[in-house]
């Protein structure tokens, strides 16, 4: 039984081990495609108002524009790991209209037809906004510089 233990306890430390790591990597890749994602949006606005005003989203260019800002600026904000608990919230509610509306057909099909569910590109991202919400960024960011500076200013 102690063998057991022993190799459950190694176990532990190899995955908090990876957390860091693992954040990063989830950042630095979802971020990433945010931020090109909410360029793209940005930088051809008429593409995202069209496509928005199709859907029948109210006021669809503001709508795009602020789709475009979110993705964008939460992209970089992910990368550096910035505020990143806080940047989630829009982009999680940003993700679940974009569900409901682009994509509803995959969001209506979470239990008939799981696969479509989980496939969908928002599921993707909202899973990655997710992580990080729950997790944070991991003891490689910015987030946790500040704190750790903020920690020994209250010495």
């Amino acid at each position: 039984m102690e063998i057991v233990r022993k190799l459950y306890g190694w176990l532990i430390a190899v995955g908090n081990a990876l957390r860091s790591p693992v954040l990063l990597t989830i950042r630095l890749y979802w971020g990433w495609e945010f931020f090109l994602t909410g360029k793209g949006k940005l930088l051809d606005l008429s593409k995202p108002t069209e496509y928005f005003a199709s859907l029948g989203i109210p006021l669809p260019h503001f709508n795009a524009i602020l789709a475009g800002c979110t993705e964008c600026f939460g992209g970089l904000l992910l990368l550096v790991g910035l505020a990143s608990r806080l940047i989630t919230l829009p982009m999680m509610i940003l993700l679940v209209v974009a569900y409901l509306t682009a994509d509803s057909e995959a969001a209506r099909a979470i239990f008939s037809d799981p696969d479509k569910f989980l496939g969908a590109a928002e599921f993707q991202f909202l899973f990655a906004v997710v992580i990080v919400f729950v997790c944070g960024p991991g003891a490689f960011s910015l987030d946790a510089l500040l704190a750790r500076y903020w920690k020994r200013g209250d010495r």
